[in-house]
């Protein structure tokens, strides 16, 4: 993964919505059943009506007690306004914060710091933002509903920050927004009511905005600002149903950026062991997000497998591998092989690894870091057994080198390149089936590919480039190694770039994972791209539609529910076409084509079977088996699903709909199928 400023990636400026921008909701009853959670949470926000097309203003919440008179209300307890010198029973490590808050107008007018209450602030900034140190309360017990506290300073989630620790463990976290002006914010802290806890101001940073302000910590039941996080987690209003989303864990932030709770890119790490799917993806190089799977379905986020070594240092991307042999001897005797991941620093040059010991659950930093030092980034690491070593794929200079090693730590360059786009994928298919016909595939990042042969040290490319998937969502794709301890098939998945997801505490989205294989067809061997076969897992109920359109006709295939899978069998004449408008966005299937958004894909022989994922906020399309996949993005204008033909008419002999379950929890239960979900036969009506 490429570090580099968001004015400056190639990427494109990370999605972003004004803090005004409307919320939208879900089309149906589900459209609804948000409004109504969204009102019951009090979403102070302005929700978008695709039924009535009009702005739908919903109330700020208010507190309980404030609806109360003010005679029963529960009086604020103060934690610390900072208006006194010194730090009394508090505790402090390191020098950042001095003796004391700064106290006073003039020392506060030099420090820069605005809108403070009293007359004084918890600050690390009296002597610039070089030296770091924590201050922590002592124990208290929640006693109101809320946390309420001013915070400025810098923009660093977990460096510069304030904590509210239960059981030593950080719950909730705040920090400034690169602005020495304090603002109002607060936590729920309802769940943890009657525990005991404590606050930590910290600062571990010495850069740029390396330091944080703190004013005027209360326990309240009417905080001056509430928490900007309203709805359950997983059921937010853009939440993708059937795609994996990153979750917030500490912080309350909506539209998260690149380094923030929330925010996805780069899939790396992708790795199979003991039963488990191990999915990590990128927090743009601060730290490798991680969530696991036994259906490729179901997920569950695990906190962060591991962090930088220190700020703007970075975790890029890289890949992972499973130690059996212990080569590496990181493992220890008749323990669990390690699982190494490999990364690369910020710098561009050094490449480190880490280790889980206890199937990727907690992660140790490799002492000997850097392991590998060149250009540039994404270590691709397996196991090659016809030598018996270790290889490597590096990202640089717009090629990828290989390097070798015997043990994971020690790496010699073979000098052999082929030329590449970052975040590398590489392994080997059989075509057709045959093991004996395989071929290796090189993956670059932006989900072209080249076929061809290896021999330990060189790839040897026998096609043009190729494109696995031509959706304008579609990036730095990554597949699940260590298969063949399993079921032995190539999984791939890809970072979703660049969608919106406006007033959201997520960001970004995952591919469904898909099934690879190398098939003949007239153009000669090609990767296909087929959903998992575990999606059928998620059908609920289906709709088969059978008929035909004719020029200019329209069928309503649904007006409800949020995620489906549609499978079809189609005939569309020369000249004609089909459109699918999901909710606004028009899907075209021509004679020997799809369009989902980035032009017309052709394929090898006419179109006649399609699987189609739609979501809440995203459409892929698999066609032929697969030979061609489109993935993209979208935010719906409407609550439809239609299909219109155009130019001819166009034949359905089968078109399955089916009403796809939910992944995430729904009051702490997974939605679960009876796995014979009923299916309704309708002819197709043209409206």
């Amino acid at each position: 993964m490429r570090q580099e400023r968001p004015t400056d990636t190639p990427h494109g400026d990370p999605p972003t919505a004004p803090q005004d921008a409307p919320r939208a909701d879900p089309p149906g009853p589900a459209r609804r059943g948000v409004l109504r959670t969204a009102a019951a949470a009090g979403a102070g926000a302005v929700f978008w009506s695709a039924f009535e097309g009009r702005s739908v203003a919903l109330p700020q919440s208010v507190p309980q007690d404030s609806r109360q008179s003010k005679a029963v209300r529960a009086a604020d307890i103060v934690v610390n306004s900072f208006d006194t010198p010194g730090w009394g029973d508090w505790r402090t490590t390191g020098s950042a914060f001095g003796a004391g808050p700064a106290i006073g107008a003039e020392l506060l007018r030099r420090l820069e710091i605005t809108s403070y209450r009293g007359n004084g602030v918890a600050t690390s900034e009296r002597d610039g933002d070089g030296p770091t140190g924590t201050v922590t309360s002592p124990d208290f017990r929640i006693q109101r509903d809320y946390l309420a506290f001013g915070v400025g300073g810098g923009d660093h989630e977990r460096v510069t920050c304030l904590n509210l620790l239960v059981d030593g463990k950080i719950v909730r976290s705040a920090t400034g927004r690169d602005s020495d002006n304090i603002t109002e914010a607060s936590w729920d802290v309802r769940p943890w009511k009657g525990r005991t806890a404590r606050v930590q101001i910290v600062d571990t940073a010495t850069g740029g905005w390396g330091h944080v302000n703190v004013d005027h910590i209360v326990q309240t039941d009417r905080p001056a600002r509430l928490p900007v996080t309203t709805q359950p987690l997983y059921q937010e209003t853009w939440r993708p149903q059937v795609h994996f989303t990153a979750r917030q864990w500490v912080m309350d932030r909506l539209n998260p950026g690149q380094r923030q709770e929330g925010w996805l890119n780069d899939l790396n790490g992708l790795i199979y062991f003991e039963g488990e799917y191990h999915l990590f993806a990128q927090r743009w190089n601060k730290c490798w997000i991680h969530a696991v799977s036994t259906d490729l379905v179901h997920w569950t986020e695990l906190e962060p497998a591991f962090w930088e070594e220190s700020l703007g240092s970075g975790v890029q991307s890289g890949s992972c591998v499973i130690d059996y042999k212990n080569t590496s001897g990181l493992g220890r005797p008749g323990g669990t092989p390690p699982m190494v991941a490999f990364w690369s620093r910020n710098d561009n040059r050094s490449h480190g690894l880490s280790y889980s010991l206890d199937r990727g659950r907690t992660w140790t930093h490799y002492a000997g870091n850097p392991v590998l030092v060149a250009p540039e980034r994404d270590p691709k690491v397996f196991w090659y057994a016809p030598t018996g070593r270790w290889v490597m794929f590096l990202y640089g200079d717009g090629k990828y080198h290989v390097h070798t090693s015997p043990d994971l730590l020690r790496w010699t360059d073979e000098r052999q390149a082929s030329d590449g786009f970052e975040c590398p994928d590489f392994f080997e298919l059989p075509v057709d089936g045959d093991a004996r016909r395989s071929k290796w595939v090189l993956v670059r990042g932006d989900g072209t590919y080249t076929l061809g042969t290896f021999d330990g040290t060189r790839f040897t490319e026998e096609t043009a480039l190729l494109t696995a998937d031509s959706g304008p969502n579609f990036y730095a794709t990554q597949s699940w190694a260590n298969t063949e301890t399993g079921d032995g098939r190539r999984i791939q998945a890809a970072w979703m770039r660049d969608g919106g997801y406006p007033e959201m505490p997520f960001n970004q989205q995952v591919t469904f994972p898909a099934e690879l294989t190398l098939r003949t067809t007239p153009n000669g061997v090609r990767l296909h791209r087929t959903p998992v076969a575990e999606l059928a897992r998620l059908h609920a109920r289906g709709v088969r539609f059978t008929g035909a359109l004719r020029d200019g006709q329209t069928a309503t295939l649904s007006q409800e529910n949020e995620a489906f899978h549609i499978a079809l069998r189609i005939s569309v004449p020369a000249g004609a076409s089909l459109t699918l408008d999901v909710r606004g966005v028009p899907v075209v299937l021509g004679h020997r084509s799809v369009d989902n958004g980035s032009g017309p894909r052709e394929l090898s022989a006419p179109l006649k079977t399609l699987d189609i994922i739609v979501d809440r906020t995203s459409v892929e399309v698999f066609a032929n088996a697969g030979e061609v996949s489109v993935s993209r993005c979208y935010l719906p204008a409407h609550p439809d699903l239609t299909v219109t033909a155009r130019g001819g008419t166009v034949d359905l002999p089968d078109l399955t709909l089916w009403t796809l379950l939910g992944v995430w929890p729904v009051d702490g239960k997974v939605p679960k199928g009876n796995g014979r979900p009923s299916v309704r036969r309708r002819r197709l009506e043209p409206s």
